[in-house]
């Protein structure tokens, strides 16, 4: 499954990284992938993934 981040609406609630370690923070505590860079990834179909997808508060994590 194709997970985005939109680090335009993270609050830096830090919720996602409680449900998966795939979430990590930069310096400001705003939400990246703990593994890459990029905005967009493939990821396992996980229901800790998804839940994290789904709780975020602003929406700043999409499932596709």
């Amino acid at each position: 499954m194709k997970v985005s981040i939109i680090p335009e609406h993270c609050i830096a609630c830090g919720l996602c990284q409680t449900y998966s370690p795939v979430f990590d923070y930069d310096d400001d505590g705003i939400v990246i992938f703990s593994q890459s860079n990029k905005r967009e990834l493939e990821l396992p179909h996980e229901p800790n993934i998804i839940k994290a997808v789904k709780e975020c508060p602003t929406k700043a994590l999409l499932l596709d």
